[in-house]
């Protein structure tokens, strides 16, 4: 069996990793780069495989860092199945969706904006190319649901366990027959965090096994309880009322936009802070929330003793208000504060936000609240390290704003949320460590080490393949 990764190495997006046995390619994720424009659009234009020889694709869960290129793999000639949960199946649709449509804005955004003699840009995919993916997606149960594995052929069997990251992610355990021996394998897709809101925490692997491939974003550093979030929160929300400031709040419409929700109902419940307007300037985020009373049954039990048992939707207030249209979003312009705009991206590499914050980021009474991680090379990268001016849609805009980093709302593991996950993993003979920049995944590797130091421990490079 070769292991060959293929993204999300050493560096946070464009998760793909490839398991090659006995003629079988099996490709885990196939998501999106995000990062410096051209380079991303190099990276996700060109697959780094053939698109024909991959037999089957399993889908951690729906962020488009994980499912973004899929359109790709279909058009390039993929004509296997996808295999996620029923969830990441009915999320992704919308995020391709979206994804697509931002393409296509944003090029005709920067078509309209060409200095003399540059060329014209082009969108990857379009609406048509996602559908052929929604078609090819094979929803499958967690195990803890179904009780029964998922086979592939007669040597290769998977199994879903939930990752607790977002709705519908899964952690992926495959069992594979070779030359008459059984070897298994554990990728983690991107793991949540113990106790996090609305969704179960992550669930243990039963099985014993043998490699590990797991995420490691925040593997050097350790989150701030939950309830500090609550009560920095509500910090800015009221340094904003006393400035009448706008609060821009950059979230992925998938996770964050709902957690941030949530957290903000609480407050509003707990009368820890008055009410004010806030926008959801992102029709992906109000189709994906449409989606969560669907699975219910995967919420956890605070969100029960929260709003469940109660018959209420923590989605839904007085004070909230969903952006459609683009007119409707041009106006927020006009408003004054003190609002709170959340709209996506959340790395700040596209969509309505990038509006947003031309038009707000040198107001110093304005404040740009990052609430996950930012990537490297990516616009909230440059502006959570201070960076100024920064260009968006080719000008210069000096960053005026306050910015504030809230990581307790992140949807990954800390690192001692990693090394309790990995402490419950038996069998282990080797662990990789991916979706993670080298600085994070060296420190990591370093904790692993010196808790188990028979263990063998690799952080994978772009285009590693190792047999095992």
């Amino acid at each position: 069996m070769k292991i060959s990764f293929l993204g999300a190495a050493q560096n946070v997006t464009g998760s793909k990793h490839l398991i090659q046995t006995q003629g079988f390619n099996l490709l885990l994720d196939c998501g999106f780069y995000q990062g410096r424009r051209e380079e991303s659009n190099k990276l996700n234009s060109t697959l780094p495989f053939s698109a024909t020889e991959i037999d089957a694709v399993i889908l951690s869960h729906a962020h488009l860092d994980h499912c973004g290129t899929l359109p790709i793999l279909v058009k390039n000639g993929f004509n296997g199945k996808i295999y996620c949960t029923g969830a990441t199946a009915d999320i992704a649709k919308y995020i391709l969706l979206d994804s697509a449509k931002i393409q296509i804005q944003d090029c005709e955004y920067i078509n309209q904006h060409l200095e003399p003699g540059q060329e014209l840009v082009f969108p990857l995919y379009t609406e048509n190319d996602v559908q052929k993916v929604v078609d090819r997606f094979e929803p499958t149960e967690y195990f803890r649901q179904s009780n029964a594995w998922t086979q592939l052929n007669e040597n290769i069997r998977f199994k879903l366990y939930d990752a607790g990251h977002i709705l519908g992610s899964a952690i992926i355990f495959i069992e594979i027959k070779e030359s008459g021996k059984t070897k298994t394998l554990a990728f983690t897709g991107d793991i949540g965090r113990e106790n996090a809101p609305i969704l179960l925490s992550p669930e243990y692997i039963a099985e014993d096994t043998q490699t590990l491939i797991t995420e490691c974003t925040y593997g050097d550093s350790l989150h701030k309880p939950l309830s500090d979030a609550t009560s920095d929160f509500k910090d800015v929300i009221n340094t904003a009322i006393k400035t009448k400031g706008k609060i821009i709040i950059p979230a992925f419409s998938l996770g964050r936009t709902q957690e941030i929700i949530y957290t903000l109902h609480k407050l509003l419940d707990q009368k820890l802070i008055p009410s004010l307007p806030i926008y959801i300037d992102s029709p992906l985020a109000e189709n994906i929330t449409e989606i969560f009373p669907k699975y219910i049954n995967d919420f956890d039990k605070d969100f029960w003793k929260d709003f469940g048992n109660k018959g209420e939707s923590p989605f839904l207030l007085n004070n909230l208000f969903y952006v459609r249209s683009q007119e409707e979003s041009r106006s927020l312009n006009n408003r004054q504060g003190p609002i709170i705009i959340i709209s996506a991206s959340g790395m700040m590499e596209g969509g309505r936000v990038l509006h947003h914050l031309k038009n707000n980021i040198e107001n110093p009474q304005n404040i740009i609240l990052i609430a996950g991680y930012q990537a490297e090379h990516t616009l909230g990268r440059r502006i959570q390290e201070g960076i100024s001016p920064v260009r968006i849609y080719g000008k210069e805009y000096n960053v005026r704003a306050q910015v504030k980093t809230l990581n307790e709302f992140s949807a990954h593991a800390d690192q001692n949320d990693l090394l309790s996950y990995i402490s419950h993993v038996k069998g282990l003979q080797k662990i990789f460590l991916v979706h993670t920049e080298l600085r994070q995944s060296a420190a990591f590797k370093t904790v692993l080490e010196q808790t188990y130091p028979s263990l063998p421990v690799e952080i994978p490079s772009m285009g590693q393949s190792f047999e095992i």
